[in-house]
């Protein structure tokens, strides 16, 4: 008997932890990025519209991350601008509404998430994109009777690898993206 109880305790613990979806809140998630401009100072602006889900398997590290973004929603702060991102040499908002990040391969150091791998697809093209997490926690939130997991991730593109060329070179061809995510479990 006491070997059937040791085989039960081993089972139980080993079996794998089925994978948990959270969906983004859209009043807590930001894309923002930064380009240089002329040498001079950095361009900044931000994505208003973002949907989307994180699956996590918190035991074999393992999930995926996708993102879908509403290109439309570009806000500098700046109309004239805005509008010149949402144009066909930019952005291209009328023909291409929507940007994507799907990331199924995520790093971790030990329990700690600390990378992002993925494909960005814009203006209808995917290249790989890479975002390092800066922090990622989860936590029970009582107001929202629900866990919630939430962080702030980085990483660089090259808008000419999306054909953006328009520009270049006095605004730069770098652009540096700062993702605050935060999302509620279903």
């Amino acid at each position: 008997m006491r070997h059937a109880a040791w085989w039960l305790a081993v089972a139980t613990t080993a079996a794998p932890a089925a994978p948990e979806v959270w969906r983004l809140d859209a009043a807590q998630t930001r894309i923002h990025f930064e380009v240089q401009h002329f040498g001079t100072s950095t361009s900044r602006g931000r994505f208003d519209t973002i949907a989307g889900s994180i699956t996590l398997d918190r035991v074999a590290h393992r999930g995926e991350v996708s993102i879908a973004v509403d290109t439309a929603s570009v806000n500098t702060g700046l109309a004239p601008f805005d509008t010149a991102l949402r144009g066909a040499d930019l952005l291209d908002a009328a023909a291409q509404p929507r940007a994507w990040f799907v990331a199924t391969r995520l790093g971790f150091d030990g329990e700690r998430l600390v990378r992002l791998d993925g494909e960005l697809t814009l203006r209808g093209t995917s290249r790989p994109l890479a975002l390092r997490a800066l922090r990622f926690a989860c936590r029970d939130d009582a107001t929202r009777g629900r866990e919630v997991c939430g962080g702030d991730f980085e990483g660089e593109l090259r808008r000419s690898d999306f054909g953006m060329h328009f520009g270049l070179p006095f605004v730069a061809d770098r652009v540096r993206l700062v993702v605050q995510v935060e999302a509620t479990r279903d």
